[in-house]
């Protein structure tokens, strides 16, 4: 895969992370998963899947001049 389109699959990527951010289909949702409330669930792993796509990022799409 060429540097240009891992690029720009990655700030895809990031597009859909942002526009994920916010859940408002779990603001009313009771239920729970791994004991936590669903909202605050969705948010650890939101987190987690964001801490692994700023990886790529830095790896692969950071500036070369800045590294």
């Amino acid at each position: 895969m060429s540097a240009g389109r891992r690029r720009g699959l990655i700030y895809a990527a990031l597009a859909a992370l942002f526009l994920l951010h916010n859940d408002f289909w779990l603001w009313h949702d009771p239920s729970r998963l791994f004991g936590l409330p669903v909202g605050l669930a969705y948010h650890a792993l939101y987190c987690l899947a964001t801490a692994a796509l700023m990886a790529l990022v830095v790896r692969y799409a950071w500036p070369s001049d800045l590294r």
